[in-house]
């Protein structure tokens, strides 16, 4: 990981009722929430990666 946030319990009660709401979205089952979260992120990541990369200057 590169960055490490810090919630504040404000922030961290917010973030629960999301996660809760995306597991029961999944009928419940935390793995398969996980498993598309980190399909999700990977998406973003590829199109923050592209977004991020030098571009070569075309003559």
């Amino acid at each position: 990981m590169d960055h490490i946030v810090t919630l504040d319990s404000r922030n961290e009660a917010a973030l629960q009722a999301i996660a809760e709401k995306f597991i029961a979205q999944h009928k419940g089952d935390p793995v398969k929430a996980l498993k598309e979260m980190i399909v999700l992120n990977g998406h973003l990541q590829d199109r923050l990666d592209t977004l991020s990369a030098p571009r070569r200057a075309t003559r």
